[in-house]
């Protein structure tokens, strides 16, 4: 009797909503599972593509893991982990360039975190604790990782043009899954060059892909300098002369223009002859700093602000170039590749400031004119202009740039490559099973579902081409199986459906792109199955649905009547 009367303890807030235990792991497992079946079919070379259209019309057609997950917008709290791993795999800032962003590798990183997560699933299912299955997946990631460091292949101390073939095979295993995949080589060895191009510089935006629509994409090319878009322009530009050999190259971010005076300025003439000296004195300044510009020996003026029709007229009557209003980031980039130095005023300029390249000419590229810098001394920036048919094409060329450009730059830095195709997959799975078995206990089970989990990669790219996915894994776990261990390097042959060495056939990875797969996605795997309770709270949404409407009051929700309360006209 007395412990009916046990008072309720009220703790969380009313319509406060709690789901906790296994049901609770399994809901979050399958969320993130149909988030991998998403981007699933997008792997491989023959992967197929997504057309995305958003809320405001935009059309994006992509088969890049990490963009995908970016433009689905995803509200489930445990499968937005999965977008946090593709991001950081893809390391989308392109102007950090730290260690944790390889580039490539999003569609994989996504793919394994799912599996890790569908394989444990039945254990969950059958009651094993999650904190069991955690320890055994951390053991089981060091291990892979310890043998992909065993497995990879150093390409260092070879002479540059060994490198850049050895790069630019890099590149075209990262292009080749890819829109522009038909032209992978012809990109691979721009990409190549233009990573090259920048050298040791960090600063990924010294590479800029500009991108004219039009031609095709054979047309599109490298320069190792800067080009950028022909800026507006005022009445004069055409006189001025568009071709310059070793000009001096003049970089300001002062306004050239005529300025009267705008903020109701009085000046109070005791004689009117004086009005004239006032107006001569406006038109000095101007010509006073144009004739410094003059002087300073450039031929090749370029500024961030407007440069006006009156100093664009005096420059093209002394054979001088010039342009206004140049992007920040193309400015900047002139800046590095010629040597010059940005200035703020146009008094004192001296020679150390100016920059200079071996050609500068303005290029008709489709149906815009660019202006071109070449042979630029310190030559820390290159240019990718890219060509294409439609404008969704070339954003998407653009974002499969970027993965190799990323892929060739770590490489560079990091030399050790694995063999792709799923070669490196299937041989971390054997040695894992292989491991599994002279381990005792539960661990046993949990490691062997890790091992069959990276099977996903090989399996996932047969089904995208159209092959017997159970045959082609049946080959590979017998080439893999082989004692002499010969059958290491052998993953999937796209273009037949058998089985074919990866590395003899340059289809290479970083051993970095893949290690951080790996890392990621047990950690995102792990993450998810420590989790066992998930606390809604209903109110706060409702609240912020009350936040908006008030703040619509007045527009048409008869928030205008006082004493209506701002929510509308309602009827007593």
């Amino acid at each position: 009797m007395a412990a009916m009367l046990q008072p309720q303890i009220i703790l969380l807030k009313e319509g406060t909503d709690t789901s906790q235990g296994k049901a609770q792991l399994v809901s979050n497992i399958n969320a993130c599972t149909a988030v991998a079946d998403v981007v699933r079919t997008t792997l491989g070379p023959r992967g197929m593509d997504k057309l995305i259209h958003d809320d405001k019309g935009n059309v994006t057609i992509s088969n890049d893991g990490a963009t995908i997950m970016k433009l689905l917008d995803i509200v489930h709290p445990a499968a937005k982990i999965l977008v946090d791993i593709a991001k950081s795999q893809d390391s989308e800032s392109k102007k950090t360039t730290d260690d944790i962003g390889v580039g490539d590798g999003t569609t994989t990183v996504v793919l394994l975190a799912a599996e890790f997560l569908r394989e444990a699933k039945p254990f969950i299912e059958d009651g094993v604790h999650s904190q069991n299955l955690i320890r055994s997946y951390r053991t089981a990631c060091s291990l892979a990782i310890e043998k992909i460091k065993e497995l990879a292949v150093s390409i260092e101390g070879k002479s540059l043009e060994e490198k850049k073939s050895l790069l630019a095979k890099c590149a075209a295993t990262t292009l080749s899954s890819k829109l522009i995949g038909g032209e992978k080589e012809f990109f691979a060895s721009m990409v190549v060059d233009a990573v090259i191009a920048i050298g040791n510089e960090d600063r990924l935006n010294m590479i800029g892909i500009k991108k004219v629509p039009g031609g095709t994409m054979r047309d599109s090319f490298l320069v190792n300098g800067v080009a950028f878009k022909k800026t507006f322009s005022y009445a004069g530009f055409e006189q001025q002369p568009k071709k310059f050999l070793n000009p001096k190259i003049l970089l300001l971010n002062v306004e050239l223009e005529l300025k009267s005076e705008k903020e109701n300025a009085e000046i109070r003439l005791s004689d009117p002859s004086q009005y004239q000296s006032i107006v001569d004195a406006e038109w000095n300044i101007i010509y006073d700093k144009l004739d410094k510009c003059v002087k300073s020996g450039a031929k090749v003026v370029l500024s961030r602000l407007a440069i006006g029709d009156l100093a664009t007229q005096y420059f093209a009557d002394r054979d001088i170039f010039c342009a206004g209003r140049v992007a920040e980031e193309d400015l900047q980039r002139v800046a590095a590749a010629t040597g010059g130095t940005v200035q703020t005023s146009v008094n004192n300029i001296i020679d150390e400031v100016l920059g200079t390249c071996e050609i500068f000419e303005e290029k008709q590229v489709g149906n815009e004119r660019f202006n071109i810098f070449n042979g630029c001394p310190s030559g820390l920036t290159a240019t990718i202009v890219l060509r294409g048919g439609a404008d969704q094409f070339i954003e998407e060329a653009e974002r499969s740039l970027h993965d190799a450009i990323m892929i060739v730059r770590r490489a560079l830095k990091n030399s050790n490559v694995v063999s792709g195709g799923g070669a490196i997959d299937m041989e971390i799975s054997r040695y894992l099973r292989q491991h599994a078995r002279t381990i005792a206990g539960k661990s046993q089970l949990f490691i062997n579902s890790y091992a069959k989990a990276l099977e996903v990669i090989p399996r996932q790219l047969c089904d995208n081409a159209g092959f017997d996915a159970t045959d082609v894994l049946n080959k590979l776990r017998q080439k893999h199986a082989l004692p002499s261990g010969e059958g290491a390097p052998y993953g999937v042959d796209i273009n037949t459906g058998g089985i074919a060495d990866s590395f003899a056939n340059f289809v290479w990875e970083p051993a970095v792109v893949k290690i951080n797969a790996i890392n990621a996605a047990t950690e995102a795997a792990c993450l998810i199955l420590s989790v066992d309770e998930t606390v809604k709270n209903p109110k706060s949404e409702s609240a912020q649905g009350e936040a908006a409407a008030s703040a619509m009051g007045g527009r048409g929700r008869g928030g205008g009547f006082p004493g209506r309360g701002g929510r509308g006209m309602r009827r007593r």
